[in-house]
C-alpha cells in the first residue's frame, strides 16, 4: 500500500500526515504537488486540512479544480481509497466524490479546540478497528465544518452505514448539546456509497505523537493500515 499526501497552497497539515502515515507504516509517503496529473502509483490518497487557494469563494471550492484533482476524481471513481480531513473533506464534497456540504460554523466563528467524536459503523476502513462503545478526542480546526445534506441523502448515509463519527462528550453521547459546529444529526465524517472516499472534519494526524499528550487519532490511521493489503 503506497499513500501520497496532496499539497494545495495553503495546505497546512500535509507535513503531519505525511509523518504519521511514514512512521506507522514504516514506508515513504508521496508528495503529490496541486499541478501535477501523476498520482505516482498510490494506492490511497489523502486530501490534508488547512486553507487551499485561501479558502477564497467556498473552502475548497478552487482546490477542487487543481490538475491533480483529475486524477484524484478518476482514482476514486475507479474504487481507489481517498481521505479528506478538515479542508479535505470540504475538497471532495466540492468535487462530488462525497454527498453533501460543509457551511458556516453555527456560530459563525472559528474553532479551534479537542472535542470527542464516536465511531458510528465498523464497516468503513478508518473505523474497523476503533472501538464502537469509546469516544476519541480529536481536535478540530475549522470555520466551515457544519455538515448539510437533504432528507433522502441523510437517510441513505444512516441506512447505509455511510456516517463514520458523529460528535460526542468523553462518554460517546451524541446528544445535540456535544455538537461543536451544527452539523447535522452531529456528523463529523462520513464516506460515499462505494466506501472507498472517507471524510472527516476532526483532524486525527494532530492527536497521534505522545509528545502532544494524544494518540487517540493513531488509532484511525492504525486501523487503516490494519485493514489494507501491505
Amino acid at each position: 500500500m503506497k499513500f501520497g499526501v496532496v499539497i494545495f497552497p495553503g495546505s497546512n497539515c500535509d507535513q503531519d500526515v505525511i509523518e504519521v502515515l511514514s512512521r506507522t507504516s514504516q514506508k515513504p509517503v508521496a508528495r503529490l504537488w496541486h499541478k501535477d496529473h501523476d498520482l505516482q502509483n498510490c494506492d490511497f490518497i489523502v486530501l490534508p486540512g488547512g486553507f487551499s487557494y485561501g479558502d477564497y469563494l467556498r473552502s475548497g471550492a478552487i482546490a477542487r479544480f487543481s490538475p491533480i484533482m483529475q486524477e484524484v476524481i478518476a482514482h476514486a471513481n475507479k474504487g481507489g481509497y481517498v481521505l479528506g480531513i478538515c479542508n479535505g473533506f470540504q475538497i471532495l464534497t466540492e468535487a462530488g466524490l462525497l454527498p453533501g456540504a460543509l457551511l458556516r460554523n453555527i456560530e459563525q466563528k472559528f474553532i479551534c479546540k479537542n472535542v470527542y467524536i464516536k465511531p458510528e459503523t465498523n464497516t468503513l476502513l478508518p473505523t474497523r478497528h476503533l472501538d464502537m462503545n469509546k469516544a476519541y478526542q480529536i481536535p478540530v480546526a475549522h470555520g466551515e465544518g457544519r455538515f448539510f445534506a437533504d432528507t433522502d441523502t441523510l437517510k441513505q448515509l444512516n441506512d447505509d452505514e455511510q456516517v463514520m463519527f458523529r460528535y460526542s462528550d468523553e462518554n460517546g453521547d451524541t446528544n445535540a448539546c456535544y455538537n461543536c459546529n451544527g452539523s447535522l444529526e452531529s456528523i463529523a465524517g462520513i464516506s460515499n456509497a462505494g466506501k472507498n472516499v472517507f471524510g472527516m472534519m476532526p483532524h486525527p494526524e494532530r492527536a497521534a505523537d505522545l509528545e502532544l499528550c494524544n494518540v487517540a487519532g493513531l488509532s484511525i490511521f492504525e486501523s487503516i493500515l490494519d485493514s489494507v493489503p501491505a
